[in-house]
């Protein structure tokens, strides 16, 4: 890759940056936002969070390379499911999640 168009795809990656996380803050200061819309906006880093887990955990490949190591993140899965329900804390979710999968690969 050559010095303008790495220079290019930096330039192209920071108006994206800009235009889609700096404009809307700016534009909203100081409106306050409906209830639906703040609800609606609390749900983005769990929604975020579950998404990257989920891509990990149903990875077909994984599944048919280890089965035993696909089904101890399953089962860390469902514990971090059921503290999910009790807890309702994406920090303390990460936490237990992270904890419960170490703990089951050194059991598989």
């Amino acid at each position: 890759m050559s010095v303008s168009q790495l220079a290019l795809t930096w330039a192209v990656t920071f108006a994206a940056i800009f235009a889609f996380r700096t404009l809307p803050l700016l534009l909203l200061r100081g409106r306050s936002l409906s209830p639906r819309v703040g609800e609606a906006l609390g749900l983005i880093p769990a929604a975020a969070f579950a998404g990257l887990v989920a891509n990990d955990l149903l990875d077909p490949s994984t599944i048919a390379r280890d089965p035993l190591g696909a089904a101890s993140g399953l089962v860390a899965a469902a514990i971090v499911a059921i503290v999910a329900r009790r807890t309702k804390s994406l920090v303390l979710c990460a936490a237990v999640g992270m904890l419960a999968y170490a703990l089951l690969g050194l059991l598989a």
